[in-house]
């Protein structure tokens, strides 16, 4: 199957907001992915691209100050609910009609708040490693360096008390913690590396903060969970056995959204897409075609 690749700008809110799609020949349906962070950028989640060899047409999105989408003077845009106009608004500024919405991480809470406010425009919902009650997400988290070896979660405790988050010490706990718990592959893709140095720390830090354990910014109190209820469109809540946004989390999610399934990937942890590309992917394409 042919497929092609394109790329460029939409004016969104008065910025300039980048895609790239993937548009195969003939397509089923849409999706739209939503990257994480918040800050982060696309590139992490390439691996979707293989579903255009499935019919489907992709398209990712930057969201405003990340990847190569518009910085913005003013940081009080910066906030979930700018973050759903972006993407209704890439949405309509691309025609795409109803789409099947993914998000992962922070793009979970995204998938959620847009669907929350746009359901009529969504053929169906996905979240990978996604979150809806921070608060909760954050005493998980929290659970997860318990279980770490001892030098870690005292480095990561004593550090963190001292707001010290750019000691060596802390530094490398921190990464003791994302390589069980964000990316267990031993050789990170390019992809994930890159999307990870790129991170834009205005974005992250006013919105999550210093590091993916400590979410003191502005989304930190954010809890969707009373009303989950009200999404009536076809759910699937994913994420990794060892994920940093556990599978207790999803649970929640899968909860409270009628009929939602939960799909738990025994050999990962946040980035399945990666970690079980193959099984990821598989499981994906089925609910896809079900619910087209």
């Amino acid at each position: 199957m042919s497929v092609r690749e394109h790329d460029g700008f939409v004016p969104v809110t008065g910025f300039r907001i980048y895609f790239r799609a993937f548009e195969p020949t003939s397509f089923s349906g849409t999706i739209l992915a939503l990257h994480g962070g918040p800050g982060a950028h696309h590139r992490y989640l390439l691996p979707l691209a293989d579903l255009a060899d499935r019919g489907y047409r992709v398209v990712f999105m930057d969201q405003l100050g990340c990847g190569r989408s518009e910085r913005s003077a003013d940081p009080s845009v910066y906030t979930l609910e700018h973050n759903v106009e972006e993407v209704e608004g890439v949405r309509e500024a691309l025609g795409l009609g109803r789409v099947h919405l993914l998000g992962s991480s922070y793009g979970g809470l995204l998938a959620l708040a847009y669907a929350l406010h746009h359901q009529a425009h969504l053929t169906s919902l996905v979240t990978v490693g996604g979150l809806a009650d921070v608060p909760f997400t954050t005493s998980e988290m929290g659970r997860l360096i318990q279980e770490l070896p001892e030098e870690d979660r005292s480095a990561i405790e004593k550090f963190g008390k001292l707001g010290e988050f750019q000691n060596p010490t802390y530094l490398r706990a921190v990464d003791v913690f994302y390589r069980r718990h964000l990316c267990r592959l031993e050789n990170w893709p390019p992809e994930v590396a890159t999307t990870l140095a790129e991170i834009n720390p205005d974005v992250y830090g006013r919105m999550n903060g210093p590091n993916e354990f400590t979410i003191t910014g502005t989304i930190k109190d954010i809890d969707l969970t009373p009303r989950l209820s009200l999404i009536r469109v076809p759910t699937l809540v994913t994420g990794g056995r060892y994920d940093e946004v556990t599978p207790n989390v999803a649970r929640q999610i899968r909860d409270q959204i009628s009929g939602a399934r939960q799909v738990v990937f025994e050999k990962s942890s946040h980035m399945p897409f990666w970690e079980e590309r193959a099984a990821f992917m598989d499981e994906l394409a089925n609910f896809l075609k079900i619910n087209d």
